[in-house]
Order: structure tokens, then sequence, then C-alpha cells
């Protein structure tokens, strides 16, 4: 592994909340390390393309805000739907909303959301850079999985955002996204161990930040998922 990339890692980890790390060999500790150069945030030049799509998934919200297709509804103080860049070339898809999200009607923005938001950081891949949404768009009582008839309810919906949005990667987050978006059965290490193509579309499938906050072990498996997905990012954004 190369020097940038433990440091890379090593950044990860303290953003993931891992204080004490353990190693099988010294390493070289500085002293007075220099502080990170802030980067100035990327202008954001919005096409009349982002403009209308922008549009047309704030109509489609307000569209569906009221839904009663699935008994979820019946829990439901806010819907949603999905926040982001409507022009993202990555777009990263969940499982349902938690109760925070319930609250506020915006996506990942408990634990598990600010979890998600420094794995980002952790390449160089600001949040509002991409757009997230989730498989169903009401909360789940107990934050329990979606059940089939739920999912089905809601994939509608999901099908028109990507539609929209046009990514060039999806990153699907957790059993229970890759199976619904996928249509196979399969493990984590089935999902991970392998790229899919979904509707051409290049796609990962990675720990859902939730089952990483029960299991940190689990988040030296998610970091791969990461750097993998920023070599094909950057190589089509660049």
């Amino acid at each position: 592994m190369t020097e940038k990339a433990i440091k890379q890692y090593l950044e990860y980890l303290k953003l993931s909340g891992i204080q004490d790390i353990f190693y099988s060999q010294p390493i070289i500790k500085q002293e007075n390390p220099e502080p990170a150069a802030q980067q100035k945030p990327a202008e954001t030049i919005f096409s009349n393309s982002d403009i209308d799509a922008s549009e047309q998934l704030k109509q489609l919200e307000e569209n569906y805000k009221n839904c009663q297709n699935c008994a979820l509804w019946k829990g439901r103080n806010k819907f949603c739907y999905g926040n982001g860049n409507p022009r993202a070339e990555l777009m990263l898809i969940g499982e349902g909303p938690g109760a925070d999200e319930n609250a506020s009607g915006q996506v990942f923005v408990g634990r598990a959301g600010q979890l998600l938001t420094k794995m980002l950081a952790a390449i160089n891949l600001p949040r509002d850079e991409v757009y997230i949404t989730n498989i169903v768009k009401c909360r789940p009582p107990g934050n329990r999985n979606p059940l089939p008839e739920e999912r089905r309810s809601c994939l509608p919906y999901l099908l028109e955002q990507i539609e929209i949005i046009q990514p060039k990667l999806l990153l699907l987050l957790g059993k229970v996204a890759a199976e619904t978006l996928l249509g196979i059965e399969g493990t984590m290490a089935t999902f991970r161990s392998h790229t899919h193509l979904f509707q051409g579309i290049k796609t990962y499938v990675s720990y859902h930040p939730s089952a990483l906050l029960r299991n940190q072990g689990w988040k030296k498996y998610a970091w791969i998922d990461l750097q993998n997905l920023q070599k094909d990012y950057d190589s089509i954004s660049n």
C-alpha cells in the first residue's frame, strides 16, 4: 500500500469515529503535522438541463408526497424523496428513512447519514455533488427492512429518479437496495465481489452506514468499496 493510500485510509478511519488504531509494526508519527490545506468548494454551474431535472424531481416529489400505495403511509410524518445534485454522476441508494428522516423529510440525516457524509469526504467527494435516495420513501415501523410489497410500490418512483438524473455510477447501500434494484438474491459478500450493470449503469454494492455503526469490523471492507468507486468516479469526472 502506498503512503498516500495509507494516509487516506487513516483519515477514513478517523472520520468514521475510530480513534484507537493498533499496528503490528510501528509507524512514523509527525510531531507537528501541517494543517491540511482547505479546498475551496467547486463553483456549481447549472445548465438548462440541470434546472429541468431539478424541476422535474420537485414536481414528482410534490405529486407523490401523499402516496398511499402501501401501508407505510400510515406512519409517515414526512415523505423522503431524495436530495442532492439533479445531474449527479454518482447516485447513492439506501433502504428506507429512519426516525430523523421521517421528522425532517431529508434523506440520511441521522447517525448513519453523518457517517455517510464522512465516508464521502474520505474519498474527496462532497455530499452535495451526488444524489442520495432510498428504495422506499416512507419510514418502515421500527426501522425494519421494507417488505417486498413496499419495495414494489416505491420502485417506480426510484426508476423515474434514475431516468431523470442519468447517473453514470450507482452505489447501492445494503442488501435490501441490492436485491431490489438488481432483482437477484445474494449475500453482501456476493454482491460486493464484483460490479453490476443496471440499465447500462455501472453499479457498486457496499454496506449500509447503519450496518457499519453496528459492526465496526465491516468498515475495512466498505473502505475497499469506496476506493474502487473513487477510481471509477475520478475517471468519468476528469
